[in-house]
């Protein structure tokens, strides 16, 4: 093989590799995954307000610092494709109010507990990037959370949340890909299903 080629070739691997890491800035994203988890804990978990106050405050952080459009594609998976327009607004109506729901009374488990920031990592998807954290427990290890951001056009999103290395994004769709795949309801099924839920 053809030495020239072969410097051409790797020349042009550093230059998509040099490319790729500057897709997105990872200070900008560590800070606002930073910034979101501050609001989480202090504005909303550790506030002195009533629960629905928290709630609300909770829907508005949750709304703005997720891209829940991206998200709800991603979990409805190959569903996504032969699902009606009307389908795809519902459940991405739906799939918003439930995880709302489910946030709000999950970050109860972080009161008086704060987010210790270990960096970033690189990720194989373009403009995104993993956010690093743990979380000192009372008893045993710190919680590893791990972030996965996203950015487009100049804003930061949050796309998944990696608990314990336990995807949310991957177990919903799996979990959604399961329960369509065994009920002739298909999508509408699924809607159903989660609304009863909220």
């Amino acid at each position: 093989m053809n030495k020239n080629f072969l410097k051409l070739v790797f020349a042009t691997v550093f230059l998509f590799a040099g490319t790729a890491h500057a897709e997105i800035d990872t200070v900008k994203a560590e800070d606002f995954v930073k910034n979101v988890t501050s609001q989480g804990i202090e504005d909303i978990i550790n506030a002195n307000v009533s629960q629905a106050e928290k709630d609300a405050r909770f829907a508005k952080l949750f709304n703005d610092a997720l891209d829940l459009d991206f998200i709800g594609q991603f979990v409805l998976g190959r569903n996504w494709k032969v699902a009606t327009p009307e389908q795809r607004k519902e459940f991405i109506q739906v799939y918003r109010q439930l995880n709302v729901s489910t946030w709000s009374k999950r970050f109860d488990e972080f009161k008086g507990k704060k987010f210790i920031f270990k960096g970033t990592s690189p990720s194989n998807s373009k403009g995104q990037v993993f956010v690093n954290s743990v979380v000192p427990m009372e008893q045993g290890e710190p919680a590893k959370v791990v972030w996965r951001v996203r950015e487009k056009g100049g804003n930061y999103k949050i796309v998944d949340i990696i608990i314990e290395n336990v995807s949310l994004a991957i177990t919903a769709r799996n979990e959604y890909t399961a329960f369509i795949k065994n009920n002739p309801g298909g999508v509408d099924a699924l809607i159903a299903n989660l609304k009863s839920k909220i």
